[in-house]
């Protein structure tokens, strides 16, 4: 692994002989695509620490060089909020970095987080017209990692960009769950010069942000600074208000005076496999393994007051980015071995390329074409083993993927303490069970139309509630489109009270 210093010093010489030089697309197609600096696999397993250490500033105007500029910019038909691609690469290229930002902070709230967790490799990046004429989309501009290195410049340089805020309307919107939806509603409806409340059902805001995502992707303090920037716009969060519990959804509009809700409570209740065994001692889903660890921050010992499962030897089922990040958490709470399950190959795994390969150089054990049939227990119903199955695949499933078939008498047997179940999430009923007239589908996800509005009136939802678990990119498009129909109904009420 080339060191970041290294890395630095590549980028600082081939800048230099391009100095002055008026650059052609050919010019551009040769410049080599910037690796990201990172931790050592073997420094990095052993802390909680940031492993992607970010472009050094010689590295970021050499990749943002490599843009073609492309007039129709297939870039930006990518991106779920439509940022201004060409225009904030091109900007850094010619070191302007504070419009650089600005440019993608008129779409974007969370370019810092964005640049981090997105899937660019399968959106903007995706249709890059570098990385189709070099054949090889992993050499497509690094858009996300330019993102996260202006975005981490403007927060390093403590500017804090607000909107300006016109003068209050006097309508109040309620925004519910404090994810990358949530946020994103909030920012755009309190830009309109509407109140807004956000209740979190958590102790502290950021929703899947905070007790999803692990401090070694997203360092908890970026996303804290973000929900400041809402703070500081005038945005109120409430913390611990469980609506359909502390107070119901129509209760909001009927007894709050609050002129319209949005739901975006994201899908956090998660699958279990259901087979025997299921409820040993030792079975966890990820989402509890990684809200202790995240939120609670269980792998601080000795000062958090959450208690975490000492493993020895573990096994985590699923192919996602949630499993990823719940065997890459293992190692670093003590596990002297993680075994990551998948019943396809790695071609069919969703995770994204880079988090299966840091989790493969971290030392996760990667087991392709098997899964669990049954997890054994000792006789004080602990986890002691789990019992396997191989596969084959078999023909495409209907989400284009080749079905995994079991291959009959295959069973064998992995020793294990733990198991981390990591298949997916469904959405939390609570909300549906308790607001009488909320239309979902056979899922439980919250049916809207094309404007987010959903089956009640002036009741709007976005984000993972509605599209099932997502990217936070996605999340917010759901939550930019509600907004904008928010505010032109409230805009409307408001002419009329006038």
């Amino acid at each position: 692994m080339t060191t970041p210093t290294e890395l630095d010093r590549l980028a600082e010489t081939r800048l230099a002989e391009l100095a002055g030089k008026t650059l052609t697309p050919r010019d551009r197609m040769v410049i080599p695509a910037q690796e990201m600096p990172c931790q050592a696999p073997e420094v990095r397993r052993g802390n909680m620490s940031e492993v992607a250490l970010g472009y050094s500033a010689a590295q970021a105007r050499l990749e943002a060089q490599r843009c073609l500029q492309c007039k129709n910019a297939p870039c930006v038909n990518g991106c779920p909020v439509r940022i201004r691609i060409p225009d904030f690469v091109k900007a850094i290229a010619e070191e302007r970095m504070g419009e650089a930002v600005a440019i993608i902070r008129e779409n974007s709230l969370l370019p810092a987080v964005c640049g981090r967790v997105c899937p660019q490799e399968t959106q903007c990046q995706e249709p890059c017209t570098l990385g189709k004429a070099l054949k090889d989309r992993d050499r497509a501009v690094a858009i996300g990692r330019l993102e996260r290195y202006v975005a981490d410049l403007d927060r390093a340089a403590g500017q804090m960009h607000l909107p300006a805020i016109p003068p209050a309307t006097g309508r109040r919107v309620a925004v519910i769950g404090s994810g990358p939806a949530s946020i994103t509603v909030a920012a755009d409806v309190r830009r309109a010069g509407h109140a807004v409340t956000v209740f979190e059902a958590f102790h502290k805001a950021g929703g899947v942000l905070v007790y999803g995502i692990p401090e070694f992707r997203l360092p908890k303090a970026i996303v804290q600074y973000e929900l400041d920037a809402l703070a500081a716009m005038g945005v109120e969060i409430r913390t611990n208000f469980v609506v359909g519990r502390t107070r119901r959804l129509r209760d909001l509009l009927d007894k709050d005076g609050y002129d319209a809700v949005f739901v975006g409570s994201g899908a956090g209740l998660p699958k279990f496999m259901n087979i025997e065994g299921e409820n040993l001692v030792g079975v966890f889903s990820a989402n509890e393994y990684l809200t202790r660890a995240n939120l609670m921050r269980a792998y601080d010992r000795e000062h958090a007051h959450t208690p975490i499962f000492n493993s020895k030897k573990v096994a985590v089922l699923g192919g996602g980015n949630v499993a990823m990040d719940a065997a890459r958490m293992a190692l670093r709470l003590g596990a002297e071995e993680v075994k990551l399950i998948y019943r396809r190959t790695e071609k069919e795994m969703p995770a994204r390329v880079e988090e299966v390969a840091h989790a493969r150089e971290e030392g996760v054990i990667f087991h392709m074409l098997q899964n669990a049939k049954r997890i054994l227990g000792d006789e004080q119903g602990r986890v002691r083993a789990m019992e396997c199955l191989r596969y084959e695949l078999g023909e495409p499933d209907s989400s284009g993927r080749r079905s995994p078939v079991e291959i009959k008498g295959s069973e064998f047997t992995l020793e294990v303490d733990t198991v981390i179940v990591a298949i997916g999430n469904e959405s939390n009923p609570l909300i549906s069970q308790t607001t009488e007239g909320l239309r979902t589908d056979r899922h439980g996800r919250i049916v809207v139309d094309e404007h987010g509005q959903t089956s009640l009136d002036r009741v709007y939802a976005g984000g993972d509630i509605v599209l099932g678990a997502a990217t936070v990119i996605l999340a917010m498009g759901e939550g930019r489109r509600a907004a904008a129909a928010i505010n032109a109904r409230l805009s409307g009420a408001c002419q009329a009270s006038s």
